[in-house]
């Protein structure tokens, strides 16, 4: 979610050209078949709105996220989803005081899925996007955060659940491509950065 480097000018395009495997899903506790998105737990986000009427949801995008940066496990990150950060609590809350941004859903460092919207809603997550020409992002995608850094390698717990997910709601949703925070907002996001593994993501839902 937070970057300070130029991010790359290529913007890959991700196409899911399979169908998920018909294999029993792996990672998040909750996720028992491929065709269940139930997380492990809900908190409400109330940064979230409706989607435009009959649009569909066609883009899943990811993000990544830590709060204090450098810094997992804690409370921050559904704090700050759920405007309940005190900009007290460490220096660097102070600079994102009073920021009103939600995902559709949140994976720890250890594989917990966390729901903070409803798919169906739009959440608060892309920003100034674009995609394929078409801008406003949040209207027709998902957004995932990832804990972690947009310099820093993920678990195997969280691509797991991730590859679990993304299979889940390509079931249930005409989803099309995947992309990078920093796909749909080049130049002014890096998330999830060089060390996601694309490849191993799309091979698991090969």
């Amino acid at each position: 979610m937070r970057s300070r480097k130029p991010a790359s000018t290529a913007r890959p395009r991700r196409n899911f050209s399979a169908s998920p495997s018909a294999s029993s899903a792996i990672g998040c506790s909750a996720l028992a078949s491929r065709k269940t998105a139930k997380p492990d737990r809900v908190v409400r986000s109330p940064n979230q709105d409706a989607r435009p009427r009959g649009t569909e949801i066609t883009l899943l995008v990811v993000h990544s996220i830590s709060l204090p940066p450098g810094e997992f496990g804690g409370d921050a990150i559904e704090r700050l989803f759920t405007n309940r950060l005190d900009p007290a609590a460490h220096p660097y809350f102070r600079e994102i005081a009073g920021l009103k941004v939600s995902s559709h859903f949140l994976i720890r460092r250890d594989g917990e899925l966390v729901q903070f919207v409803p798919v169906a809603r739009r959440a608060w997550h892309a920003g100034v996007s674009s995609w394929r020409g078409r801008e406003r992002c949040n209207d027709f995608s998902i957004g995932v955060e990832l804990e972690g850094t947009d310099d820093g390698p993920f678990t195997d717990a969280q691509y797991a659940c991730l590859a679990s997910l993304v299979a889940a709601l390509k079931a249930k949703h005409p989803l099309r491509d995947i992309a990078a925070h920093s796909d749909v907002a080049p130049g002014r996001k890096n998330d999830p950065g060089p060390r996601f593994d694309w490849r191993r993501l799309l091979a698991a839902l090969a």
